[in-house]
């Protein structure tokens, strides 16, 4: 009986692959890829080397720049604690 079983759940799951044609199982999932003609690539070319130039342009970022610097105060260090020669705080 459960040899019957595992027949009919094998039989089950190959199902699908049996029953699909065998030109749909080999199906080209990526298509052809075209050449590109000399027009094309001299195109791309320019335009690589135009935005190259482009990142030339841009100035380099100053270090330790804070935009916000003028709007935060800057909060008060509290004072050093006087200690005593025991260690104790002296108020």
């Amino acid at each position: 009986m459960k040899i019957l079983h595992a027949a009919a759940l094998v039989a089950l799951l190959a199902g699908p692959y049996l029953a699909t044609p065998a030109s749909a199982q080999h199906m080209n999932l990526m298509p052809d890829l075209k050449s590109k003609s000399p027009e094309e690539k001299e195109q791309d070319a320019i335009a690589e080397k135009a935005y190259r130039e482009s990142l030339r342009k841009i100035p380099d970022a100053k270090a330790g720049v804070d935009p916000w610097g003028n709007v935060r105060s800057e909060a008060p260090k509290p004072a050093p604690v006087k200690r005593t020669k025991t260690g104790s705080t002296a108020n």
